[in-house]
Formats: structure tokens, sequence, C-alpha cells
């Protein structure tokens, strides 16, 4: 930890000592806490900053990432729900919330929390990329497709975005723009799926 990092600490746990019921306190260390990989003592202190019924969304996002380290996707899902409905204008937990259900595989809900993060910040381009994998996930290869090339128009050098529409663009037999975006991804320095390299290697090399 430096130098700076330790005297913030040792603020806070100042602070904590003076104050043992401040909410603010125990969300800063917290969030101190969890940058160093504590994870344990992060939760605690998260915890009992919104335990007094605090509207805190913060600390439920950061509780939300920690449980994700865990692999309590339920919970992830609790918590940032919670965080919009305390501050329902909270992009970023949306953005979150549709990870989840994605990862659930709760399709539809996974798609309308990510259209409520880009509607109130349409310059995450995560929300993008999860939103162009919630409809290939439900069959709809069109919609990825015009998802991923909207998310692209945002940011033109994300590597996995040119990897998602070029397997779009796969099923839906366009090899040639498919081609093209899997030679982008790779210029970019992503590292393709083995399988799908493969795959694709006749239409890269002419043969097809």
């Amino acid at each position: 930890m430096t130098a700076s990092g330790e005297n913030f600490v040792q603020k806070h746990v100042q602070m904590l000592n003076e104050n043992p019921g401040c909410a603010s306190a125990k969300y800063n260390l917290g969030v101190m806490l969890m940058q160093q990989g504590k994870l344990e003592e992060a939760q605690t202190l998260f915890e009992e900053a919104i335990a007094d019924g605090t509207r805190m969304f913060e600390a439920y996002v950061n509780l939300g990432y920690i449980y994700y380290k865990k692999g309590d996707l339920a919970m992830v899902e609790e918590c940032n729900r919670r965080a919009v409905e305390i501050e329902p204008r909270y992009a970023r937990g949306y953005a979150n919330l549709g990870f989840v259900y994605l990862e659930r595989e709760k399709t539809d809900e996974a798609i309308e929390a990510l259209q409520k993060a880009i509607e109130l910040n349409p310059r995450i381009v995560q929300a993008w990329c999860n939103l162009a994998n919630a409809y290939l996930q439900k069959g709809d290869v069109d919609r990825a497709i015009e998802t991923n090339q909207k998310m692209l128009e945002i940011a033109p050098d994300f590597s996995l975005g040119h990897n998602n529409l070029a397997y779009a663009f796969y099923l839906k037999g366009n090899m040639e723009e498919a081609v093209k975006h899997l030679n982008r991804a790779i210029e970019l320095g992503l590292a393709v799926h083995p399988e799908f390299l493969k795959e694709m290697e006749p239409y890269r090399s002419g043969k097809q």
C-alpha cells in the first residue's frame, strides 16, 4: 500500500473510532479494502454502512461485485436491483443487472435492463456488448448484428465487439463480413476462441 493509501485508511479508522456509526467512513474504508483485495473485510464494512437503512446505492453495487467474485449470482442480482431501486437513474446498476440476468439465462429481463442502461448512458460499451449477446441468446441474430454495429460506432477499436459481430455474421451466413470483423479482432490483439478460428479458417484463406 502506498503512503497515501495508508494515511487514507488510518484517517477513516480514526473517524470510525470517534464515530462508530459513520456510514460514509465505513463505505470509504470498504472501497479502499476492496481495491486491496480484502473482500471479506470490505463486505463487512459495506453491510454495516447500509445496516441502518442508509440509501447508499454505491455500497450495494460494491457488494454485488464482491458476491460476483464469490460466484453468488443470486446475490449479485439482489444487490444491483436494490441499487437501482434507490437510484433509478444509475445506468451502471442496470448494466450490472443486465449482465447477471444474462449469466442466469433470464434473457428477457437482461434485454430490458440493458436497454435501460443504454437509455440512461449510451456510452457504456459493455452494456451494448451484453445486449447483443442477449439477442443472440434469444436467437435474434439480426438484432444482435444491429446492436454490435451500434456498439462499434461508439468504440470502433473494441476487439471483443468485432469478434462478436463476426460470430453473428457467421450465424447469418454472411462470411465476407464475418471474416472482415474477425480479422479486425485479431489485429486488435484479441485471443479468438480456437474453435471459431478453426471454423473460419477456410473462409479467411479463400478456400471457401
